[in-house]
């Protein structure tokens, strides 16, 4: 196989993968990387002793990341250690009542009882039934490419069978009757950028996949995975370039040539892997042309964005009942979510994913301190919404909300603040619309209907992360960077 020269546009978990991968087949593979650091959504800001992880947080299929190492003649073990939690979560309604999951059958179901006894044989049926829609969704198609519209219609028939015209919500709500445990069951799509109600019922395969491999932890939090990627690819002979945004993509004809940064350098290359933003790769960094991609970009629905504060306090919180992974629910759900990604309005109200990792690893924050960050999902800047002044009382409310209700006097105790909004995406990020992933994961905008990971209009020019397919989340990201790698190697 010939030795190339090739560029990676980003640090971001994709950006990584892909480019250890590749430099454990030989290739000479440089990674610019706009921001002081590699991450991506990843990045971990560091404030007086404190390591907040800007996400993901998450981590369910932590057998991906060992085959990142396997390519490469390693361990993942002596880079990056995972522990399993439990719960995966701890749901609160509006009322401040519990439900935890986790993935033991029978204590899933005690949970499920205590709310409905009658739903602990739906949710049992539910899990049989998504099996299939995860060994189709993800074992067979998550790491594959979809680069022609045959792919599509060869697979049409198996996604009809497997319902995937449902919504998530929908599938769910065909075994489970109790209204909070639907909202338990099918919240997942949030975690990749969609809406339950709009989400196709092979996301539902998300829900399995938690269950089959369960909910890990990376000590040290989500930097820690970030160093392990980057020290290896460094060992490998990779070359890591910080604060060297790319400005441009050069082409030529039908292939790309390299990257010019902001600073106006020229890198060439034989490949270009690109793990930006794949709507600001082809609205931006790539000449202006006509072409169906531009198009189809310009009108695809974008995923919400997200309003995220990471806060520290200098005492700890072990007797508020709060788990690892926390969700706090509004009363309302559909109407929220409408508010959010059909309406495009600023709430009164909100839903929050709430993350205590100190009480899994208190080695990120100084001794006797608390780490947490809150999430809230907000429309995308499509909205019109004005983060300048929208930006401080919506965090105030949160704030007040928590303090009330889950952290008492949390405002004196707070030590440590930082704040992101639609804006960081944007400006920061890159994203369209200040979108927090990219495309939204809608039937019409799965497989062959995302941006594909080969250009459309060049033919040495790949894509990875959560823009192309198959989508947001780690496992999506992960599996794109496999996609990119083995259409590289296979084209010679």
């Amino acid at each position: 196989m010939e030795r190339k020269n090739i560029v990676v546009i980003g640090g971001g978990f994709g950006g990584l993968a892909a480019a250890v991968r590749l430099a454990a087949l030989g290739h000479q593979v440089t990674i610019f990387e706009k921001r002081d650091k590699a991450g991506g959504r990843g990045y971990v800001y560091e404030i007086d002793g404190f390591q907040f992880d800007g996400g993901p947080t998450v981590i369910t299929a932590p057998f991906m990341f060992d085959d990142i190492f396997r390519a490469a003649g390693r361990r993942r073990e002596d880079y990056i250690t995972f522990v399993s939690l439990s719960p995966f979560y701890r749901i609160f309604d509006h009322e401040k009542k519990v439900f935890n999951y986790n993935g033991d059958p029978a204590f899933t179901a005690e949970q499920i009882r205590a709310w409905n006894p009658a739903d602990a044989e739906g949710y049992a049926r539910f899990v049989r039934t998504t099996k299939p829609i995860f060994e189709k969704g993800f074992l067979q198609l998550a790491d594959k490419p979809f680069l022609h519209v045959s792919d599509m219609l060869r697979i049409a028939p198996e996604l009809i069978a497997l319902q995937a015209y449902r919504s998530v919500y929908g599938y769910v709500s065909r075994f489970v009757r109790n209204e909070f445990l639907r909202r338990c069951f099918s919240f997942h799509p949030l975690l990749i950028g969609g809406n339950p109600f709009d989400s196709s019922a092979i996301y539902a395969m998300i829900h399995y996949l938690e269950r089959e491999w369960g909910v890990h932890f990376a000590m040290g939090g989500t930097g820690a995975v970030i160093r392990g990627l980057t020290k290896l690819f460094g060992e490998l002979g990779g070359t890591l370039h910080l604060n060297s945004e790319v400005a441009e993509i050069v082409v030529d004809g039908r292939r790309v040539s390299g990257v010019r940064l902001a600073d106006g350098a020229f890198h060439p290359a034989d490949t270009v892997v690109c793990n930006a933003e794949v709507a600001d790769a082809y609205l931006r960094l790539l000449p202006p042309r006509r072409s169906w991609i531009r198009w189809r970009i310009r009108t695809m629905e974008y995923s919400m964005s997200l309003f995220v504060i990471y806060f520290g306090t200098k005492r700890r919180y072990l007797d508020s009942g709060l788990a690892h992974h926390n969700i706090i629910l509004s009363r309302r759900y559909k109407g929220l979510l409408d508010d959010i990604f059909r309406r495009k309005v600023l709430a009164e109200d909100f839903s929050l994913y709430l993350h205590m990792p100190t009480i899994t690893d208190p080695s990120i924050a100084p001794p006797g301190c608390e780490l947490f960050y809150v999430l809230s999902p907000v429309p995308h800047l499509g909205s019109g919404v004005d983060w300048r002044q929208a930006a401080k009382p919506y965090r105030d409310r949160i704030m007040d909300f928590l303090e009330k209700n889950y952290l008492p006097d949390l405002q004196r105790n707070i030590v440590a603040e930082h704040m992101i909004d639609p804006l960081h995406f944007r400006d920061t990020l890159n994203s369209h619309l200040g979108s927090a992933f990219s495309v939204q994961p809608t039937l019409p905008q799965s497989a062959w209907f995302r941006p594909h990971n080969r250009s459309e209009d060049y033919d040495n020019l790949y894509f990875v992360g959560a823009g192309t397919h198959p989508g947001a989340g780690l496992p999506g990201v992960l599996s794109s960077a496999i996609i990119a790698e083995r259409m590289i190697r296979d084209a010679g």
